[in-house]
């Protein structure tokens, strides 16, 4: 790799490929149960792809310490695990059809399976997570857990009504970035021996990393839920409005605009359905305010505050890649 500060795309692949695969293969090999409908929904959900982007950041951070033990390939599956555990409980909450362009697991095996299957991907996770005998490992797991619990059931009671930043801003927090931020703590654990005072060096440097960049992500999926096309999405488009969620944008406008404007918004959060209110309706209210290039700007505020939360960390091919990471996430189309 040359020495320039940010990593391409094509060095970011070629540095993490294998390591991407074993990943693939840990999951896969844990989410085996003698029980073959829990198997069934695993692997119907690990063909679907994603991301990665959560294993791929433990990665980063193990790598940019020097780690190169099997701890970070266990634990990049354990973070993919629950992700995906989160998934298909979220698709029976929000009681959705489609997930990247294909049905949803809880479309083709029902609820009851489904949040099932969610559960034993959350136990079985906590189990491979276990094997690493380190219990700052399991502490950052537990509240992990504990705040995306919390995120969902509080977002559940904000459903329809208006919230503000701050709300909004915490939303986010529990639901994704939380999980973002312990992806790169993990790295950090693996990597080294606790100190004196029981933390690991880069930890917090690293966990603010994580925090910045999953807002950014979730900011700009939002967006991306607003203005995408069903095709380019995998699922359907404005699926926060019809749910009753108010995301930044929409918060934006709501702030900003005419009393008719917000009743237009109001209308479509309470009913949960463009009947009365189109979509194309309330676009051109975010666009008439700004309030789309808000929520990006914002965007790429958190994602360059998540390159300067890095800047001390040595020089390295792993730095040079998280230092792409977040371009990658504000400039996404899916």
């Amino acid at each position: 790799m040359s020495t320039i500060s940010i990593a391409t795309a094509k060095e970011v692949f070629d540095l993490l490929r294998d390591d991407l695969a074993a990943i693939e293969r840990e999951f896969t090999r844990q989410s085996a149960s003698p029980v073959e409908v829990i198997t069934d929904i695993a692997s119907y959900l690990i063909a679907g792809g994603g991301k990665r982007i959560r294993p791929l950041l433990l990665l980063l951070s193990a790598k940019a310490l020097g780690c190169e033990s099997h701890s970070r390939i266990r634990l990049g599956a354990v973070v993919e695990m629950l992700h995906t555990a989160t998934l298909v409980h979220d698709d029976i909450i929000d009681e959705a059809d489609s997930r990247r362009g294909r049905p949803s697991s809880n479309t083709k095996w029902g609820n009851s399976k489904c949040v099932l299957a969610g559960d034993w991907l959350y136990m079985q996770s906590f189990q491979t997570a276990l094997e690493e005998r380190n219990f700052r490992v399991l502490d950052l797991l537990i509240s992990l857990t504990q705040q995306m619990v919390e995120g969902e059931l509080l977002q559940i009671q904000k459903l329809g009504h208006l919230i503000n930043e701050e709300e909004y801003f915490d939303l986010i927090y529990r639901k994704t970035a939380c999980l973002f931020q312990v992806s790169m703590q993990l790295g950090a654990v693996v990597s080294s021996q606790a100190g004196e005072n029981g933390e690991y060096a880069f930890d917090s440097q690293l966990g603010e990393y994580g925090r910045n960049l999953g807002l950014a992500f979730q900011i700009v999926d939002d967006v991306l839920d607003l203005t995408a096309t069903e095709e380019v999405l995998g699922k359907p488009v404005a699926s926060d409005l019809r749910e009753g969620k108010a995301t930044l944008a929409v918060i934006h406008a709501l702030e900003r605009g005419t009393g008719a404007e917000r009743e237009q918004i109001r209308t479509v959060l309470a009913d949960r359905s463009f009947q009365r209110v189109s979509h194309p309706q309330i676009l051109e209210i975010l666009h008439r305010h700004g309030s789309i290039d808000y929520a990006m700007d914002t965007a790429c505020a958190y994602a360059e505050a998540a390159r300067q939360s890095i800047a001390e960390l040595p020089a390295s091919d792993a730095r040079r890649a998280l230092m792409w990471v977040p371009g990658f996430v504000t400039s996404r189309d899916r």
